[in-house]
């Protein structure tokens, strides 16, 4: 028997393949505007919509899935030009955002407003919809968020994440790896048998071009510059933050100078930086439980 190990590597469709077994979700894809949609759904009870963040995918969800789908119809779709969501033609601007953000709601909502819930670009893309279609939503829920503030991050972190875009290697990631967690080892250790799919994966959409096309667009266009604070303020739907305290790409400052301008109550996550869902899963499920009033409805029992 050879000792060399001939087998082909892993592709990005295998570690993908490995994220969404772990999942109790379905995947479909249906074409919303412009833009051929990845959409994870699973559960029943009340809709409720995650959108993750710039160059990321649907499966960075997959610590909380399991509880929310226990009591919420979870929707998950991965942002236009990342994850498998590809972009067929046209514009990728803030416009084609919103009417796919309408139609993915019209499609998968059963008619019912869903819980909105943004991270980082997906915080962004959310508030903005909020700021005209409030209506259309139960609540909104921003973690991390992007668009309150000019996108300005760390240097700590920004230096590597330029390194990781301009040359995505395992050593570039895992430099951006440790920026986005408080305790990357941890995280780890949290997320089990599926931390090594994730970070290939992450790895594998990180250079594949139609990502990299579409963060160089959605980034100065959706995720950059501030919302203006008059728009903000029509958004009339309840709304809370949810922050991890050693966010390195939106500061904390960021969000608590929101909470205190437009009353939106703030959830400090505790020893976490940029991604509660994944790195403090459980405290991010008792904040979330929180925002949307469930803790008072069951008596706090999570």
């Amino acid at each position: 028997m050879s000792t060399h190990d001939t087998r082909e590597p892993s592709t990005g469709q295998e570690y993908r393949g490995r994220l969404l077994a772990a999942m109790p979700l379905t995947e479909r894809r249906i074409q919303l505007g412009t833009v051929s949609t990845a959409v994870l759904e699973g559960g029943d009870g009340p809709p409720l919509v995650l959108l993750h963040g710039q160059g990321e995918f649907a499966a960075v969800w997959l610590m909380v899935v399991p509880d929310l789908v226990r009591t919420h119809r979870v929707i998950v779709p991965d942002l236009p030009g990342h994850g498998e969501s590809e972009v067929s033609d046209g514009p990728l601007d803030s416009d084609a955002v919103m009417t796919w953000l309408d139609e993915l709601i019209d499609r998968t909502c059963q008619g019912r407003p869903p819980v909105l819930v943004g991270h980082l670009l997906g915080g962004a893309i959310a508030a903005r919809y909020a700021v005209h279609h409030s209506r259309r939503l139960a609540r909104l829920v921003l973690v991390d968020t992007m668009g309150l503030a000019w996108f300005r991050p760390a240097p700590s972190f920004a230096l590597p994440m330029m390194g990781f875009v301009a040359r995505p290697t395992p050593k570039s990631r895992d430099r951006v790896f440790k920026r986005c967690f408080y305790d990357m080892e941890h995280a780890g250790e949290r997320t089990g048998e599926q931390w090594e799919p994730l970070r290939a994966y992450a790895l594998d959409r990180a250079r594949t071009p139609s990502v990299q096309a579409a963060l160089r667009t959605l980034i100065p266009k959706v995720g950059m510059r501030p919302i203006a604070s008059g728009d903000l303020t029509r958004i009339d739907v309840p709304t809370d933050l949810i922050h991890g305290r050693h966010d390195l790409q939106v500061r904390l400052r960021t969000a608590q100078a929101a909470s205190a301008r437009y009353g939106w109550p703030l959830h400090v996550i505790e020893d976490c930086r940029d991604d509660p869902a994944a790195e403090q899963p459980d405290a991010f499920l008792k904040a979330l439980r929180t925002a949307t009033g469930e803790s008072r409805q069951n008596g706090g029992a999570s």
